[in-house]
Formats: structure tokens, C-alpha cells, sequence
């Protein structure tokens, strides 16, 4: 991992971002101590929308931590798939055109070889949760998995609770309540307001500096930040880390138009035009971006008020699917309306030093939502699950590469 590169591309960002900069802290003091991740494991979700202007799929962002719903879209596929079967002769459906979505096995799957690797079989994995947690029967699935299928072992603890019940031995082991943990699984710890004290900071470093496999590691989780996308974005920057053009331009014809809030005439234009823009912190869970007259109010105020404020964000290209007639069903209430999609390809990549033991696309995600809605976050209230109707031939070529492990490994 280029820790380096992590550290000089975020440098401003924490600057002006109190959390990004305790992350960036811990990254720091493993880098001091040259702290070794033998084994590594991602489950992550790069997230797309089809730009009906270039009938492209662009990039929204990639999720290196807490890429959630893998539990609960793969039974959204399976009940679209078994409704479409028995209704699909009067609907001219074929429940066949509904893809299978094995996420939640292959997440769990991909747990368990990291558990495996680790070798201790006594050890559990330890699932990071939010002390009012709101998604966990999408994690249920998960924890049934491993239980089910590789007899592994599921603990659920808080950060506070780690701080509380756990320790570093001195060859590294983490116990929590005396059970040796093989695998840290974050769902939780992506936002600040996962550290109301200094406890869940301290949870994290003692994480950080044990022998666990961390999914993600805090250097992987750096990877996802918004300034990370916006900086592999930049000329000669993906040639760092990946070596065959070929692949190069595939990922790149992934991109959106992505920039740092140093180029004025970016400013100038978002201000002008900001309709055609989204304004990003680095925030993930949903409901941050910053959109329209709001994104131009902010961008006036933060040139006014002068420093480095505007390094606390990045500016993205506004993409514009194409809305389809469609009913929405949340709450038991059906709504009728005009929807747009996103679509998420989950990915898992496990190594053990320079061996690479998984590296695969993992099923995928589809969130719809009316197109007058902005953002798109489920659990932050603003879209539902849904699932692909493949109806022709279907080209995932301008994705593969982010099926695939994207984490500026040299």
C-alpha cells in the first residue's frame, strides 16, 4: 500500500477535516512503526449511474468500508426473480432476466477464507456495528452465512465496547471478552459520528495495532475517500499503480468529470452553472452531497471566508440518467412516479503477502429512488432496493476493472 501517497494526497484535507485527519493520524503512527498487514481483505462497492448523454456507466464512488446491503439485495433479486415466475406470463416478464445475486454468500465467503488464512480456530470474526443499529438484519445474513456454511463464529461489538472489553497481547492477538479475533469486519466507524469520545478513537488504534485482518485496514479505508477518487482522476496518476494501458483506459472511461476546489475557473463555473455539479465532503452513509443553489450558496461562502475551507471538499460532474416509469414500495406504501438507478458491483479482494487468494466480482447492488430526489442513500432514507431486468445484450466491459481489487497497491 502506498501510504505515502495516502498521507501527500490528503494533506490539505486534514487540514480543514477534523476526521479525516484522526484517520489519516493512526495511518501515520502504523506507517512509523512499518506495522505489517500480511493478510488483506476489501469488500467494497463501486457504484455507477448510466449517463443518458454517453449512454456510459460513470463512477459515482467507491466504498472501501461498510459497502452494505449485500445481505438483503441478494433477497431483493430472489424476490423479484420468484414473483416475476409466477406472475410473469401476464406481466411478459422472464424471471430468467433477473440476474442471480449471490453477494451475501460470496461476502461471507470471502470472510471466511480471511479467517481462514489467519489460521487460528478457535478465533472469531468480529462484526464492528453502530450502538443503535439500524441495518443489521442486511448483516444478519452474513453472520448466518459463516455460522451455516463454515461454522464460524459472529461477535457484534461497538467501539465503545472494544475500548471496553478488549486488549493487544504482546505477539499482537486481539481478545475481546478473551476471544481471539482472526478478522475485524467494519460496519461502522465511516462517520464521525461513530467517535462521540476519545473511546471509539482508542478502539480503532488498538484494532489498527493488532494481528487482526482489518476489513478494511485504515489505509484502505483512506482509499475510498472522495479526495482519493478525485486524485486518481488527475493525469499520470492511475500509470502509478496500474501497468497495462489497456486496463488504464478501461477504468478511466469509468470516471466522472472530478476536481479539487483549487481550479478557480471550476469554482467560477459551478457557481454559474450549478445545476451541473455535485459537491462532495468526505462523508460516507449518505445524505452529504450538496446540490444545486445549496452548492452554490456553500462554494460563495467558503471563498469568502478565505484558508483552505475548500479543500475539505472535491466538485464531481453531475451525471443525468435516463427516468423510466416505475412503483416504488417503502414502508408498505406504493408510490408511482418517474425513478432513476444506481447500480453497485460488490467486489472482494483477499491477499497473504504476494499471494492473491480472492480477487472477484461479488454480485451487485440496485437502488432506485424518484428521479426529483437528489441523493440515493437507502438507509439514509432517500431510495429502495431493487434489482436488474437484463433486457438485450448487456455490456459490463466499462466496469470490470472495479469488479475487480482498485487499491493502489505498488
Amino acid at each position: 500500500m502506498d501510504g505515502n501517497f495516502l498521507q501527500n494526497a490528503l494533506s490539505k484535507t486534514r487540514q480543514v477535516d477534523d476526521f479525516t485527519s484522526r484517520l489519516l493520524e493512526i495511518h501515520r503512527k502504523m506507517m512509523e512503526i512499518n506495522k505489517e498487514e500480511n493478510i488483506r481483505l476489501g469488500l467494497h462497492r463501486s457504484d455507477y449511474m448510466l449517463d443518458s448523454e454517453t449512454s456510459s456507466l460513470l463512477q459515482i464512488e467507491l466504498n472501501t468500508i461498510s459497502a452494505s446491503f449485500p445481505g438483503l439485495g441478494s433477497l431483493v433479486s430472489d424476490l423479484h426473480r420468484s414473483l416475476i415466475k409466477q406472475y410473469g406470463t401476464s406481466l411478459s416478464l422472464e424471471h430468467k432476466r433477473v440476474p442471480a445475486n449471490a453477494a451475501s454468500t460470496q461476502f461471507s465467503g470471502a470472510l471466511a477464507q480471511a479467517w481462514s488464512e489467519f489460521n487460528i480456530d478457535s478465533a472469531v470474526i468480529m462484526m464492528i456495528v453502530q450502538p443503535e443499529e439500524r441495518n443489521m438484519y442486511d448483516q444478519y445474513w452474513l453472520s448466518k452465512h459463516l455460522q451455516d456454511s463454515h461454522g464460524i463464529t459472529t461477535i457484534r461489538k461497538t467501539l465503545s465496547q472494544v475500548e471496553a472489553e478488549g486488549q493487544v497481547l504482546p505477539d499482537g492477538t486481539l481478545l475481546v471478552v478473551g476471544q481471539k479475533v482472526a478478522v475485524v469486519y467494519f460496519r461502522a466507524g465511516y462517520t464521525p459520528n461513530d467517535y462521540p469520545s476519545e473511546a471509539e478513537w482508542s478502539a480503532r488504534l488498538m484494532m489498527e495495532q493488532s494481528s487482526a485482518v482489518k476489513c478494511p485496514s485504515i489505509s484502505y479505508h483512506l482509499v475510498g475517500t472522495k479526495k482519493i477518487q478525485q486524485e486518481l482522476a488527475k493525469p499520470n496518476v492511475l500509470e502509478r499503480f496500474l501497468k497495462s494501458e489497456e486496463e488504464i483506459e478501461k477504468v478511466r472511461k469509468c470516471f466522472a468529470g472530478l476536481w479539487s476546489l483549487d481550479d478557480e475557473d471550476i469554482i467560477k463555473t459551478a457557481v454559474e452553472k450549478p445545476e451541473l455539479f455535485v459537491l462532495k465532503p468526505q462523508r460516507e452513509g449518505g445524505g452529504n452531497n450538496i446540490y444545486g443553489l445549496d452548492l452554490r450558496e456553500t462554494l460563495v461562502r467558503l471563498q469568502k471566508e478565505g484558508g483552505d475551507a475548500l479543500a475539505a471538499y472535491i466538485l464531481m460532474q453531475r451525471i443525468f440518467p435516463k427516468a423510466s416509469p416505475a412503483y416504488l414500495v417503502r414502508g408498505g406504501v406504493c408510490h408511482e412516479g418517474l425513478a432513476i438507478s444506481e447500480l453497485g458491483i460488490y467486489g472482494a479482494y483477499l491477499r497473504n503477502k504476494d499471494k492473491v487468494v480472492i480477487n472477484e466480482q461479488c454480485g451487485y447492488l440496485m437502488r432506485t429512488k424518484v428521479s426529483s430526489s437528489d441523493e440515493g442513500g437507502v438507509a439514509a432514507g432517500f431510495a429502495v432496493l431493487d434489482s436488474l431486468y437484463l433486457t438485450g445484450k448487456v455490456m459490463f466491459q466499462s466496469i470490470d476493472l472495479f469488479t475487480h481489487h482498485f487499491c493502489l497497491d505498488r
